[in-house]
């Protein structure tokens, strides 16, 4: 047997989700799909964290076992050859035998996209959140710092996270603004790990600053109140994109 891992990019319009679920075709499902055309066996793959239905992914990553002779740098291809067009593979290879796809990150990359403006960008409409007006990027800037380092995002997470433990340390929050008519406003966020909705909470508490709703300095505010309901709305699903996974460059034996 041979542990496999895969760089997955995709498109989450058409999808219920990362995660295998009832009712609904996901990215999983259509992974696990192509896997076993190739092999003529059922496989479980396991991926770095779940996507919710509509968000995308640049560079989510799973891993599965298998004793298919395919040699691991084939499989991208391999699988790309029985994927839909909304999911490719972008990379495979052959991985050590307690490498995990979840265990092991070390830290991942969010990116949310904004289509700001009077008009929405018809081609962004399922991949960016149209806002239409200017926001102020100056005092979003300013807001964001304060979400940098190790907090308890409380405030910044579904109400139905289940987790107990909701201190996370974000290295990086950067906003900036991007295309040709400066419309197009990237947020990313990097960090050791990400609550159900974190993401999509701090961009939609982000635009209240820029939309002059909030000051920059509530966010302070907000990390110590704990609170789910004094922070913005969730934004919504289709502007977010998981960006990259980060691991380890060696995995020793799990105890």
């Amino acid at each position: 047997m041979r542990k496999i891992k895969l760089i997955v990019s995709y498109d989450g319009t058409d999808y219920h989700g990362f995660q295998t679920q009832p009712g609904g075709a996901t990215i999983q499902d259509e992974l696990e799909k192509a896997i076993a055309h190739l092999t003529g066996k059922s496989v479980r793959i396991t991926g770095s964290g779940r996507t919710d239905a509509g968000v995308h992914a640049r560079g989510q990553v799973v891993h599965f076992d298998t004793d298919s002779s395919i040699p691991p740098e084939k499989w991208a291809a391999a699988l790309n050859s029985k994927l839909p067009e909304d999911i490719i593979v972008r990379h495979s290879e052959a991985v050590l035998p307690d490498f995990h796809a979840r265990y092991d990150v070390t830290a991942k990359t969010y990116k949310y996209l904004i289509d700001q403006g009077p008009v929405k960008n018809v081609f962004l409409r399922n991949r960016a959140w149209h806002i239409p007006q200017t926001l102020n990027l100056n005092r979003m800037k300013e807001a964001a710092q304060y979400l940098e380092g190790e907090h308890d995002f409380t405030s910044f997470c579904s109400a139905k996270t289940d987790v107990e433990d909701r201190v996370r340390t974000l290295y990086q929050v950067e906003i900036k603004e991007e295309g040709t008519d400066g419309n197009e406003i990237w947020l990313t966020f990097r960090g050791s790990g990400f609550l159900y909705n974190m993401v999509r909470i701090m961009t939609g508490t982000l635009v209240e600053v820029g939309m002059g709703q909030r000051g920059p300095l509530e966010i302070r505010q907000l990390l110590l109140e704990k609170d789910r309901t004094r922070a913005g709305k969730t934004a919504p699903p289709h502007g977010l994109y998981l960006w990259s996974v980060e691991y380890k460059k060696t995995t020793g034996p799990r105890v």
